[in-house]
C-alpha cells in the first residue's frame, strides 16, 4: 500500500482483478518464444508442478523479458567497448559496422542484474 494514498477501495480492487483476469485470458492466445514444454520442464526440475497453462506462459513471458533485457544491456556494453577500442581507425570502422558480442559484454550485463534485487509485489 502506498503511504500517500489511502487504503485501496473495492472499486479499485475490482478493476485490478478485472485487468489481471483479462491479462491471464490473453495468455491463452499468446505463444511465447520459450515453449511451454521447456518452461514446464524447468519448473518441474525445481519442484513446481502447475497444470494451469496460463501460469506456465506467464513464467515464459517473464523469462523472455529477462533474457531480452540482459541481451539489450550486453549490446550496450558491446557498442561502448567497440567505440572506445577503435578511435584511430575511424575510416575502417565506418566501413565495418558489425558488432561482435563477447562473453565479457554478457558478463558485464549479468553483473548489473545482480546489483538489483528482485521484488515480487
Amino acid at each position: 500500500m502506498n503511504q500517500n494514498q489511502g487504503p485501496q477501495t473495492s472499486d479499485s480492487k475490482d478493476d485490478d482483478d478485472a485487468t489481471l483476469s483479462e491479462f491471464l485470458a490473453s495468455l491463452m492466445d499468446y505463444t511465447p518464444t520459450i515453449p511451454d514444454e521447456l518452461v514446464e520442464h524447468y519448473l518441474a526440475k525445481s519442484g513446481f508442478q502447475c497444470p494451469d497453462v496460463r501460469l506456465i506462459r506467464l513464467v515464459a513471458v517473464a523469462t523472455q523479458k529477462f533474457v531480452s533485457e540482459v541481451a539489450t544491456d550486453a549490446l550496450q556494453h558491446c557498442k561502448a567497448r567497440q567505440s572506445s577500442v577503435v578511435k584511430d581507425k575511424r575510416d575502417k570502422q565506418q566501413k565495418e559496422r558489425r558488432l561482435v558480442l563477447t562473453m565479457e559484454d554478457l558478463s558485464r550485463a549479468l553483473k548489473e542484474v545482480r546489483k538489483f534485487p528482485f521484488h515480487i509485489c
